[in-house]
């Protein structure tokens, strides 16, 4: 450490998790010299408390979707490189009502469907098998786009290929207590560069609490399960997501066809709503799923998970899902910073200074685009 804080560089990056190690990869693409600075001695946050799961059908119209695309290609590039194994490829989205069915094929109608393919009833029993419920089942969404990697382990893979085959230097249990042009300043001492990227995640005191709290970001908590399934040889054909995705994901919820089955949804499941749950469920090489997910918003969300909201959850993946016999093995509480009207913030405090906060729980699935525009903004277009 010692040798890194009488270095200089090109860039310092604070904050390690997944938008922090994309900043870093898009600066050594550029032969930059990099450290990277984190308080934490590996990664806890929101990076590895999520599904690991890229996704791209879904995400909003225009600039979102356009960086989960481009971040969907970059994580098929890298993840070979940096030994962070591909679970599963694609999604299925299940519609159990008509209303859901409408919604997905006005989707397939735009730009964002037209790789996609519609399914009836038949062909989605045909191209899932026995992993559907028996529940009444209209048909569905088949997208080739998403990719899932085991977070908890793909964000420490590529945070040591960073470090031992690109050179990033890594600086890990040390605090920045301020960046300033041309310096950081940390618990260990004083790191020099003439740019600065900050990507704190939730953290939103610590560096810039001004400029955050004039932004009005506050926070995300999620309930999050991982699930082993009765039966050893279940397995997943893709991501599966559930009607109630269809009015929480912008790239559907947004389609005037949604606003029919956000009533009928209003009116039957009414408190999976209120709590902000629909259903994402992917899986590992060890069989288990990783199942959620609900949406509580509070600037201090409180650390207690109710029972009733992972019923809510439970309840909706056995309507989707056959799994007779499965276990809840870890519940944990996801967190992300979040924002109402925005789902990402790059701001400026200093010409050569950027903050950057995924503020809508996308970071896997848009943060390598998302490092790459913040780059050209600081060093000029590639």
């Amino acid at each position: 450490m010692a040798s890194a804080l009488n270095s200089s560089f090109d860039l310092v990056v604070v904050g390690a998790g997944i938008v922090g190690l994309a900043h870093a990869l898009a600066a050594v693409r550029r032969g930059l010299k990099v450290a990277v600075v984190d308080r934490e001695a590996r990664a806890i946050g929101a990076s590895v408390r999520n599904f690991g799961f890229v996704t791209v059908t879904g995400q909003q119209d225009g600039d979102c979707w356009r960086r989960a695309m481009r971040s969907r290609d970059v994580w098929a590039e890298i993840a070979p490189q940096a030994g962070i194994a591909v679970e599963h490829a694609g999604l299925v989205v299940v519609a159990q009502r008509p209303e859901a069915m409408t919604v997905l094929e006005a989707f397939s109608r735009t730009a964002m469907g037209e790789a996609c393919r519609l399914l009836d009833a038949a062909q989605m029993r045909a191209t899932c098998g026995d992993v559907l419920s028996g529940r009444p089942l209209q048909g569905g969404l088949y997208s080739p786009h998403e990719r899932r990697v085991e977070s908890r382990d793909a964000i420490p893979r590529l945070a040591r290929w960073l470090e031992q085959a690109r050179g990033v230097t890594f600086l890990r249990r040390v605090l920045v207590k301020g960046v300033e042009p041309g310096r950081v300043v940390t618990t260990a001492g004083t790191l020099q560069a003439p740019k600065v990227v900050v990507s704190p995640g939730d953290d939103l005191l610590t560096l810039f609490p001004e400029r955050i709290a004039a932004m009005g970001i506050t926070r995300c908590r999620l309930h999050m399960m991982k699930v082993m399934p009765g039966d050893a040889g279940f397995r997943l054909p893709a991501a599966i997501m559930s009607d109630l995705s269809l009015v929480r994901y912008l790239g559907y919820s947004e389609l005037p066809e949604a606003a029919a089955l956000r009533a009928r949804l209003e009116a039957e499941q009414g408190a999976c709503l209120a709590a902000g749950i629909h259903l994402i469920a992917v899986q590992g090489s060890d069989g288990g799923l990783i199942i959620g997910d609900s949406h509580h918003y509070d600037w201090s969300p409180a650390p207690f998970a109710e029972e009733a909201v992972d019923r809510l959850i439970l309840d909706e993946m056995h309507a989707v899902l056959n799994l007779p016999g499965a276990a809840v093995t870890e519940r944990w509480n996801g967190t992300y910073a979040s924002l109402s009207d925005r789902l990402m913030v790059r701001d400026a405090p200093e010409p050569d200074i950027r903050l950057v906060i995924v503020t809508s729980g996308t970071g896997a699935s848009t943060a390598f685009a998302i490092a790459e525009e913040t780059l050209d903004e600081l060093y000029g277009a590639l």
